[in-house]
Parts: structure tokens; C-alpha cells; sequence
């Protein structure tokens, strides 16, 4: 693991709402806004490449718990931008504060965890070797 990982990291992302992130979409709704799932995606992103430079060779970092509350709607063609900040890290866990929002405002926030894992290990594992 790189000894780089320290808590403060950040990195903001943004992404224009597009047709296939609807809830409608997803199934988890049946309204054309920004799906939660969808949200998590973008959550889940901006964390992973947050660290992604500060990983050595042939790491990557896997979601394993997400706590998020989606607060409100975000309809097609507006601008989210999510902000994943490194809280915590111990040993090859990682734990990331995330934030959402639109031109209106806060959209969802919560807590995401991450573990650092080998690659090749992983899809090795994934593959039954």
C-alpha cells in the first residue's frame, strides 16, 4: 500500500444527468429524475478516483459498504457534482465522506467504504484460480 494515503484527499467530479440514470430507468422509481443507484455510481467514482494516484502498481480499490441518504430529485440534463473526501484510512480500508449536489443544492451525502486490493489477485480469486 502507498504511503501517500492520507486523510483529506478530495477530489470533485461533475456529470450532466443524463436519460439512463433515471429511476425510471433503474426500475427504483417511475419518475425521470436521477435514480439513488445512479447517485451511488457517481458517489462510488469520484471515491475510487480520488486515491486511484496514490495506489501503487496494480492496485485498485472495490466498494464494500455504502451509507448514503438521497435527499432530493434531480431531473435529466442538470449538472451533479459529487465530492469524495478520505476520512479515514486504516490498513488497506478506506473510508470516504461523499456529497452531492445540483444547481439547487444538496442532493445526497453519506459515508462510502473502499479496500486497496491487488488486481491480479482479485480477478484471479473472481475466476476460481
Amino acid at each position: 500500500m502507498s504511503q501517500i494515503l492520507v486523510p483529506g484527499i478530495r477530489l470533485t467530479t461533475t456529470r450532466t444527468v443524463a436519460g439512463n440514470d433515471t429511476a425510471s430507468v433503474y426500475g427504483s422509481g417511475l419518475h425521470d429524475v436521477l435514480s439513488t443507484p445512479a447517485m451511488i455510481a457517481i458517489m462510488e467514482q469520484t471515491a475510487m478516483k480520488a486515491v486511484e494516484a496514490c495506489l501503487n502498481e496494480g492496485e485498485g480499490t472495490v466498494g464494500t459498504e455504502v451509507n448514503v441518504k438521497h435527499l432530493k430529485a434531480t431531473p435529466v440534463g442538470k449538472t451533479v457534482t459529487c465530492t469524495a473526501t478520505l476520512r479515514e484510512v486504516n490498513g488497506n480500508r478506506l473510508l470516504f465522506h461523499v456529497e452531492a449536489s445540483d444547481e439547487n443544492g444538496k442532493i445526497g451525502e453519506g459515508m462510502h467504504e473502499r479496500y486497496i486490493i491487488d488486481n491480479r489477485r482479485f480477478k484471479e480469486k473472481m475466476n476460481g484460480q
